[in-house]
């Protein structure tokens, strides 16, 4: 059976402790797939790849058609391809505007037995371990299917995914569960925060700032609900919920950024700004962003209206996905577990697609390889060890998928 990828074009060390992943995470990784440019590129490989090894995709687009969704199926022995365990990852990676690499981000290097690359850890070293992976997946007698889920747009806020899950749903395809190789160091997490992103814009009215009174100033009002917003928040790392097995084991939120006025001299009409807030998978993100709208259209915009009649106080979610909150007796967790040997509970702040997948009704967990604090930052890097544990962990993982284990 023949290789998935084709890395002769790669030059790559031919060292026998290099992972056989290898060649597939670095051409994933030369891809530019910072979320602001098209994935499509990488998509198509990948399918053209599956494709050549006899697996067919479906592709789920954007509104634009250039940025892309792909879900394959590795079908059972006797052909089935519902249920089954989805391996998942997002091809898209974060900027790398104004960090100070050491190489090439779009270059991938390897040194002292660390893989440098923007995606290199976050999280394109998951998906080329799982695709490197293929062939033994053919060349097992699988009981059960195994799925491919690899998304777009994740970093902005989760945009694709809920794209692909929908186009599942309608197709009648049911996993039995998901593994999203976010980096773990290898380690199950069961539980994550959810994501919640908005964009407020604050209208007032212009005046030359010697006539004050005939102006609304945004800024101001703008200003009085950015500092409610952080209330909310200190209130929250005051009284809680709390769970201690989050790093950081409350409900968190912040201002990210803010533009207003256009000259010294003139009362600012508008005001825009941008604030997210990370629920624990316990808490109600609605709620909060009531609590939010409440105070804005309640208490401000009344004293607003009263200095000029056009004052408003709009919002737009900009993205959300929602938390996540694995039970122990979930057959995918305690699958990860046994696989890993490893029971401590873990829970992260940052999110996944993972609950989307389980609010689809596809009980999921998160393992893969590097650690988070690697990602997002100047000369990311995964280690090479940390991609053979990930090869070893998804070998017994296809093992577990097999006739011979399952009649066990």
């Amino acid at each position: 059976m023949s290789q998935i990828a084709d890395p002769a074009h790669l030059e790559v060390s031919s060292s026998s402790e290099n992972p056989k992943s290898l060649p597939w995470i670095e051409r994933l990784v030369s891809f530019d797939t910072v979320s602001r440019n098209p994935n499509l590129g990488l998509i198509e490989t990948v399918r053209d790849e599956l494709r050549a090894a006899g697996i067919e995709s479906t592709i789920t687009t954007d509104p634009r058609g250039q940025w892309a969704n792909l879900f394959a199926t590795v079908p059972a022995h006797d052909g089935q391809t519902n249920g089954g365990i989805v391996l998942s990852g997002h091809t898209d990676v974060v900027p790398v505007d104004g960090q100070d690499w050491a190489s090439d981000p779009f270059k991938p290097e390897v040194r002292d037995g660390l893989l440098y690359g923007r995606g290199a850890c976050d999280m394109k070293g998951f998906i080329g371990a799982a695709l490197s992976m293929l062939p033994t997946m053919q060349a097992t007698k699988l009981a059960k299917p195994i799925h491919f889920a690899f998304s777009f747009d994740e970093e902005i806020g989760c945009a694709g995914a809920p794209l692909m899950i929908a186009d599942l749903q309608k197709r009648g395809v049911r996993p039995d569960g998901c593994i999203v190789g976010e980096p773990t160091s290898m380690r199950p997490i069961i539980a994550h925060k959810g994501i919640n992103t908005y964009h407020c814009c604050v209208r007032g009215a212009a005046a030359h700032s010697s006539l004050t009174p005939k102006g609304l100033n945004a800024i101001e009002y703008a200003a009085r609900l950015i500092c409610h917003i952080r209330d909310l928040i200190d209130e929250f790392r005051a009284k809680g919920p709390f769970d201690e097995l989050y790093d950081v084991p409350f409900t968190t939120g912040q201002t990210s950024t803010i533009k207003g006025g256009n000259a010294i001299n003139t009362v600012p009409a508008e005001c825009n700004f941008e604030f997210e807030f990370r629920n624990l998978p316990t808490i109600d993100p609605d709620q909060i962003f009531r609590r939010i709208e409440s105070y804005a259209h309640e208490t401000l915009l009344p004293k607003m209206l009263k200095e000029h009649g056009n004052a408003a106080i709009e919002f737009s979610k900009i993205a959300s996905a929602p938390g996540l909150d694995a039970t122990e007796q979930a057959a995918i967790t305690q699958l990860v577990r046994a696989l890993t040997a490893n029971q401590e509970k873990r829970k992260v702040a940052y999110g996944t697609e993972a609950g989307l997948f389980a609010l689809a009704g596809v009980p999921s967990i998160v393992c893969g390889p590097g650690n988070i604090e690697q990602a997002h930052k100047a000369n990311e890097y995964v280690s090479l060890e940390q991609l053979a544990a990930c090869e070893a962990f998804l070998g017994k993982f296809i093992h577990s998928m097999s006739v011979e284990a399952q009649a066990r």
